[in-house]
C-alpha cells in the first residue's frame, strides 16, 4: 500500500507525494470513521483531522508496516473524542422505523454495501449502547477483519480485554437483533 520512500519524500516537504499519501490513506480512515460514527459528514471531518495529524507527525513513522496501524490508532482516537462530544449532545433516537430498516438489512445478508446511509443507521442502532471500547473492538474485528494483535496495537488494550469487549459487543448486538426480529 504505502512504501517508506513515499513517507520519506513527504517528510522532505514534497506536497505532491503527500497528496498521493492522502489518496491512499483516506479510504482506510473513512471506512473506520464512518463505521464508528455512522455519519458521513462526521467521518469526513475525522478523515481531514487525521490527514492534518499525519502531516504534523509524519516524522514519527519508522516503517511502512507501522503506518497502517498508526493511521487506525489516530482515527479510532479521534472517533472516541467525537463520541465523547456526542454524549454531551445526544442526537440519535431509535424508533420503530429504524428497527424495521435493521430487519430488512439483516434479511438481505452480508452482500449489502456498508458505505450507504441505511447501513450507517443499522450500525449506529446496533452499536448505539456499546461502550466506545466495545464499539471500536467490534468494528475493527468484525467489520475491518483485523486480528487481536492489530487491535491491541491500535487500542492499547490487552488481548483478554479485547476478547471480553468483543464478546459483550456481540452479545449486546445479538440481543437487539433477537428482540426486534
Amino acid at each position: 500500500m504505502i512504501d517508506i520512500e513515499l513517507i520519506e519524500e513527504c517528510r522532505g516537504g514534497n506536497f505532491n507525494n503527500f497528496r498521493k499519501l492522502v489518496e491512499l490513506t483516506s479510504p482506510l480512515a473513512y471506512s473506520v470513521a464512518f463505521r464508528m460514527l455512522g455519519n458521513e459528514d462526521q467521518a469526513k471531518d475525522i478523515v481531514q483531522e487525521t490527514m492534518v495529524t499525519i502531516w504534523q507527525k509524519l516524522n514519527k513513522i519508522k516503517s511502512a508496516e507501522g503506518y497502517k496501524s498508526w493511521i487506525y490508532k489516530i482515527v479510532v482516537n479521534k472517533c472516541y473524542d467525537e463520541m465523547r462530544k456526542r454524549k454531551r449532545i445526544p442526537e440519535f433516537v431509535t424508533d420503530e422505523l429504524a428497527w424495521k430498516l435493521i430487519s430488512n438489512k439483516i434479511s438481505e445478508g452480508p452482500s449489502a454495501a456498508l458505505e450507504d446511509n441505511e447501513t450507517s443507521m443499522v450500525i449506529a442502532l446496533l452499536t448505539d449502547k456499546l461502550s466506545p471500547k466495545q464499539k471500536a473492538v467490534f468494528i475493527l474485528s468484525d467489520l475491518e477483519e483485523m486480528s487481536n494483535d492489530g487491535i491491541s496495537e491500535i487500542t492499547g488494550l490487552s488481548k483478554s480485554t479485547i476478547k471480553a469487549n468483543l464478546y459483550h459487543a456481540r452479545k449486546s448486538i445479538s440481543e437487539k437483533i433477537e428482540k426486534y426480529l
